[in-house]
């Protein structure tokens, strides 16, 4: 048991941004706002076998990359964990949990690590949900991201990695808020902010568990129009999305290096961080090293994030995705850039694959790779499988290359194993990408090669 007096020194930061250390037995102590290097005494909040949870209580040799968090905040709201750590530290923080990730999960190591992508680290979140509460002890509505370990919203009144427009909105939508008759029954506003012709287009979703009345109507559209932003009313699940009114403006992002355009709907999955997209398709695609005759298959493909840009370069693209609505989005997408002629997409389940379904789609020189958190492992396993048996799908051969981009260093580590220990693949390459600055969030990049 961690004595109060007693001091620590940290080791380095776990994937939640916390302080990793041991005590005088040997057992690992979490120390929430503590950062490698610092010696601290702590406050021991929850007990285990092997380890325990705790709070900083005093610093006394404090790291030369602790910074003062520019949020007034921060400590408080859920929304960022490493704002008293310099960015440039966080960013080596994130490329050593992948390297970790990737020995000690997959016992694979990249033979060259890749300059980490790095990008705006303010304002910079084009995406969010904020969570909206009605507190009648305070008399007043909140409208933010939750305390941290709390599902209490916290009391904000502007927030640094939003864009300074929207961040400037936080007290006018807690003001609308609080004048609507369904104050009680808007449990949250989601953000999506896309770049036009015309300059940023901002869309609000408002989702609300009962029909809104006239006059409430009337207030969103007052605040429409005073603001520049479009409402869109969630009744139900993501499909029941409705605009309220034909605001101008159309949701997009720019892939400009491609001339490729992605129209997206407010609910739809797209980065948060669109100049770190842009700079990931570009990196993407230039290790993938697709050559003009090549056939390529983008695997979880989305809108067409990656295929668009790739049927730019490749004689054809297949993009495959889980969700038939997915495909036809995509397919409209290949449409309103001209790549209609050299894309394919199909809908299909990618948690339950079989080196028989693989190899159905056919050969392709190099795939793609951009799963969810949960990974890739149907897909690599069926690999595996074929690669261990070719007796499976006679005629069929893997890629000659994958680049993999992962929201998961875990399970990003899990799949590189198995390709690498039972596919015949190397890691030749792999890099972090700072696409959450401020958070403990990982995004990473590899590239697997088979001779």
């Amino acid at each position: 048991m961690t004595a109060q007096d007693e001091w620590l020194t940290i080791e380095s930061l776990d994937l939640e941004a916390q302080g990793v250390a041991r005590n005088t037995e040997g057992k690992v102590v979490f120390v929430e706002g503590a950062l490698p290097g610092e010696q601290v005494q702590v406050s021991v909040s929850r007990r285990k076998n092997n380890w325990e949870q705790s709070a900083m209580r005093a610093l006394r040799r404090e790291s030369s990359q602790r910074v003062t968090p520019r949020c007034e905040f921060f400590g408080t709201c859920g929304g960022c964990k490493m704002q008293h750590f310099h960015v440039a530290a966080q960013v080596a923080v994130k490329q050593r949990v992948l390297e970790d990730n990737l020995w000690h999960l997959g016992k694979v190591r990249a033979e060259r690590m890749l300059r980490p992508i790095e990008g705006p680290t303010w304002g910079y979140r084009y995406r969010a949900r904020l969570s909206v509460r009605h507190v009648v002890k305070k008399g007043k509505v909140l409208v933010g991201f939750h305390e941290r370990k709390s599902s209490y919203v916290a009391d904000m009144t502007h927030c640094e990695v939003l864009p300074p427009h929207l961040s400037g909105m936080l007290m006018p939508l807690r003001e609308l808020i609080a004048a609507m008759d369904g104050r009680d029954r808007l449990p949250q506003i989601e953000v999506a902010i896309g770049e036009g012709l015309e300059g940023l287009v901002t869309a609000l979703v408002l989702r609300h568990l009962e029909p809104l009345s006239d006059p409430d109507l009337a207030r969103l559209r007052d605040f429409g129009a005073a603001h520049g932003v479009q409402w869109w009313l969630q009744a139900k699940g993501p499909d029941s999305v409705r605009r309220l009114d034909q605001a101008p403006g159309e949701l997009a992002y720019a892939l400009p290096e491609f001339g490729v355009v992605m129209p997206f709907k407010p609910t739809d999955f797209t980065q948060v961080n669109h100049a770190i997209n842009r700079a990931l398709v570009v990196r993407a695609l230039r290790l993938l090293e697709v050559q003009p005759g090549e056939r390529v298959i983008d695997w979880f493909c989305g809108l067409g994030n990656f295929t668009l840009p790739l049927a730019t370069q490749a004689r054809d693209v297949l993009g495959v995705e889980g969700s038939e609505a997915l495909v036809a989005r995509s397919r409209e997408n290949a449409l309103r850039n001209g790549l209609e002629g050299r894309t394919r997409f199909e809908a299909r389940n990618l948690f339950e694959l079989t080196p028989t379904d693989v190899a159905s789609y056919g050969v392709a020189e190099k795939w793609l790779v951009d799963p969810p958190r949960e990974g890739a492992f149907a897909l690599v396993k069926a690999v595996a499988d074929a690669a261990q048996d070719p007796g499976l799908v006679p005629g069929w051969a893997p890629p000659s290359r994958i680049v993999y981009v992962s929201c998961n260093p875990a399970t990003l580590a899990r799949d590189a194993g198995l390709l690498v220990h039972q596919a015949g693949y190397r890691c030749a390459l792999a890099g972090a990408i700072n696409m959450f600055p401020h958070t403990a969030h990982v995004e990473s990049i590899a590239v697997f090669e088979r001779s």
